[in-house]
């Protein structure tokens, strides 16, 4: 019963100390508020750009062009190369004809052109998927050491440069995020130093009548906490209805379709939640540390 009481009493103590200290407390959540939504931007961005580059790993592919006059058992022999091959995850085989074929219902310009050559000038292709991005070049090379194949391409350079700078942004993001909470765990503990240095003399008359370390040191972190919830309410709604506005605005992806967001639901949700428990934990802390340092008891 003893700690339902001092549990009670410092949730009241804290909320009065809130509302006492309004324009401080004000300050800190402002701040917070701020420190979370740029938080909220960098986790929606860092997420989207690793689902984007996961995405683009995905869909990269070797496309092998075998030489003009190939022969059927030559492309028996590298279908069933390709079956062994440990880097090799699927691959289509695609004739000349379904090439023309397939031009023709893309394009009639370029269908109309292909109907003026007496013999299909198109070269009999293999798609092939990879296990790995980092298998495209191994794999494109294997596949050029054939007699018969004419190339073999993968946007060789230009992919490892994409896959580069989305990585860098991906770690950026999250070394911001890292960086943005350490700001607002700093900040609520400056909010908090301020209402200890304001709060000096009922410090000092909880100790003579005997109030414990807990009793006195629990009406903080509990502010602190209340601080942090209530500087996480704006960006958690931001992150709502921002990100399902966008995603709804874009149709859900960026220029191409392969450049595709993460649905919003329930996205949103484990950012909002995750934002919660920034927020409130790191007010926590913050208040603890400020509290640890600053009342010698």
């Amino acid at each position: 019963m003893r700690a339902i009481r001092i549990l009670r009493r410092s949730i009241r103590d804290s909320f009065k100390s809130i509302f006492r200290n309004f324009s401080l407390s004000m300050a800190s959540i402002i701040c917070t508020t701020i420190t979370l939504i740029l938080v909220a931007i960098s986790l929606f961005l860092s997420y989207n750009v690793r689902q984007i580059t996961t995405t683009l790993e995905h869909e990269l592919t070797v496309v092998v062009y075998l030489d003009f006059d190939v022969t059927e058992e030559q492309k028996i022999r590298i279908e069933n190369d390709l079956k062994t091959m440990s880097t090799v995850e699927d691959y289509t085989m695609k004739s000349k004809e379904e090439w023309k074929s397939e031009i023709g219902r893309e394009s009639e310009v370029f269908g109309s052109a292909l109907k003026i050559f007496e013999e299909n000038p198109l070269y009999d292709s293999i798609i092939v998927k990879v296990k790995n991005v980092d298998d495209l070049k191994e794999t494109a090379e294997k596949l050029r050491t054939y007699d018969f194949v004419d190339s073999a391409e993968y946007g060789e350079g230009m992919v490892e440069s994409i896959i580069n700078i989305f990585d860098i942004i991906s770690l950026g993001t999250i070394s911001i995020v890292i960086a943005l909470v350490v700001v607002t765990a700093f900040l609520i503990s400056n909010t908090i130093k301020l209402t200890i240095f304001s709060r000096k003399t009922q410090i000092e008359i909880k100790r003579l009548v005997g109030a414990s370390n807990v009793a006195i040191k629990l009406p903080f972190i509990f502010e602190g906490f209340t601080l942090g919830v209530f500087g996480s309410i704006l960006p958690i709604l931001l992150s709502i209805y921002g990100y399902t506005l966008l995603y709804n605005v874009t149709g859900g992806y960026i220029s191409t379709k392969v450049i595709t967001l993460v649905e919003p639901f329930p996205f949103v949700f484990i950012v909002s939640l995750f934002l919660l428990v920034i927020g409130s934990i790191v007010g926590m802390i913050g208040s603890w540390l400020s509290v640890r340092k600053h009342l010698k008891i």
